[in-house]
């Protein structure tokens, strides 16, 4: 029976899932749409991530979750580890690039920079609450060229004059590339103005007083975007790495954490019927001090097996683990 590990990343607009291997490869993996319920998206993930194994051969034997639902689907799985985003990309990143000096992810709603020294993240910025510059922004934009967002890398590519599109504002980026169609841009010059003002506006906000060394490795969805890629070169002046598996980037590293606490890790081996349960959350307030904190408590086939968010003991929730 070969050990595995199950890794998966939760976030707000995909939720992805990695299985690895004894030799910490990739073995089966899956992204889809959170679509605004993260619980029902992680049995999605983890149902297709199960056929794509062979149960008799392999055996996951412990769970690791990121993202922002990683603590909700870390209750639903029993995980072993549940980590932040920031960790997990640069734990799967050094893992595959261990000189790798600084991190790019750009998802559907939120962008993050993280810089590495010596394998180790020594800072990182994320995104405020403007989504503009993510992969919500640029499909924005594709719905309104009457485009699929995934044609935007070869018609970008195909510019030779990108038209200077302002991207720090979503609304202010919609006004000016209506002024520039108005214009007359050509189409292929109107994409490429917005995978570089992708590109500017990260490098000016998420970037702004971080150093970028290189070897620069660019993940999320994003990063699927050669438009994009080739404009973070040209900003740059130097080579921006894309892996296949970059947007699995965060369910990688968190697998790879659940391979490392999978020897004194306190629970038992992953059975991927988990997906069959009925998983529930359920929000209460507690009154017993002024604090007043809103708890939340999941419940496993009506059993609650996990809470959170009370600040002192006297909110604490008796759970069946």
């Amino acid at each position: 029976m070969t050990e595995a590990y199950l890794g998966i990343d939760t976030g707000s607009i995909s939720t992805k899932g990695v299985v690895i291997d004894e030799d910490r490869t990739i073995v089966a993996r899956s992204y889809l749409w959170t679509e605004g319920n993260p619980m029902q998206a992680a049995r999605r993930v983890i149902e297709d991530l199960g056929s794509q194994i062979d149960h008799g051969a392999v055996q996951v034997q412990a769970v690791g979750t990121t993202g922002s639902a990683r603590r909700l689907v870390g209750a639903m799985t029993d995980a072993a580890v549940v980590k932040n985003e920031i960790t997990t990309h640069a734990v799967g990143t050094t893992y595959l690039h261990p000189d790798v000096r600084t991190i790019f992810e750009i998802g559907g709603q939120d962008s993050k920079i993280i810089c590495v020294e010596g394998g180790i993240a020594v800072d990182y910025a994320m995104n405020t609450l403007c989504a503009a510059g993510t992969g919500a922004f640029l499909s924005s934009q594709a719905h309104r060229l009457g485009l699929e967002v995934e044609q935007f890398g070869d018609i970008a590519l195909a510019s030779k004059r990108p038209a200077n599109i302002a991207a720090r504002c979503t609304v202010f980026a919609e006004s000016d590339l209506v002024h520039k169609i108005q214009m007359g841009y050509s189409r292929e010059d109107i994409v490429a103005g917005l995978c570089k003002a992708v590109a500017s506006n990260y490098l000016n906000n998420v970037g702004k007083g971080k150093k970028v060394a290189a070897p620069v490795v660019f993940q999320g969805g994003v990063s699927k975007n050669a438009g994009v890629v080739r404009a973070f070169e040209d900003a740059l002046g130097m080579e921006v790495l894309v892996d296949a598996d970059g947007h699995l980037m965060g369910a990688f590293g968190a697998a790879l954490l659940a391979a490392d606490a999978a020897p004194t890790a306190a629970t038992k081996p992953f059975d991927f019927d988990v997906a069959e349960f009925e998983f529930k959350t359920r929000e209460i307030e507690c009154g017993k001090c002024t604090n007043h904190c809103e708890i939340i408590c999941v419940y496993r086939d009506g059993e609650i097996i996990d809470a959170w968010g009370n600040r002192c003991e006297k909110g604490a929730v008796k759970t069946a683990r």
